[in-house]
């Protein structure tokens, strides 16, 4: 009897690894580094659809985007008619207009990814290195500028915080970081 539990477990286990492989989306992880949704939702740890820019400059995210990634977005189009104010946004979250760094560090405040505004230049040093599967910050001592959902958030290229279906600053010369999971 011993021997035919032992079967029975081992048999269990490899069903239920095989039935983990199935559920999980072709290149996706478990839990994707922590992005905030389950396994079985599609378009999980990459977006492969791209946030959609309406005309009046307002963007709305994949309905795969994890919740926090909506939160940015959302909280950037609360922001995208204001003007560039040179240290907008830094003393105050709610401020009559924004800076690069001050409109990049309201819409990560609106996901809960900072607690305080960030200058460009410390935003080096923010999150971790590299580009992110959903965001990416680009930052350097002069100008900061994000991507998120595959479009780009940035005060160059209009009269202050924007959206922009492509780059309008280059990445050369910037540093890509993004939060943890995203």
């Amino acid at each position: 009897m011993p021997k035919n539990s032992s079967k029975l477990k081992a048999g269990v286990v490899a069903i239920a690894a095989s039935a983990a492989l199935v559920l999980v989306p072709s290149g996706a992880s478990a839990n994707c580094g922590g992005g905030g949704v389950t396994p079985a939702e599609i378009d999980i740890c990459t977006p492969t659809t791209r946030a959609r820019l309406l005309p009046n400059g307002m963007l709305v995210p994949p309905k795969s985007a994890p919740a926090r990634v909506k939160a940015v977005i959302a909280a950037a189009n609360k922001i995208r008619t204001k003007p560039y104010v040179w240290g907008g946004g830094h003393g105050r979250w709610w401020d009559s207009g924004y800076d690069c760094s001050g409109s990049v560090s309201y819409a990560l405040h609106g996901g809960s990814f900072l607690e305080s505004p960030l200058p460009s230049g410390p935003m080096e040093r923010w999150g971790l290195s590299g580009e992110g599967r959903w965001i990416t910050v680009y930052a350097n001592a002069g100008h900061a500028w994000m991507i998120i959902a595959g479009l780009a958030f940035d005060t160059v290229g209009g009269p202050g915080p924007r959206w922009h279906s492509a780059p309008v600053s280059s990445t050369e010369g910037f540093i890509a970081r993004h939060p943890s999971g995203y």
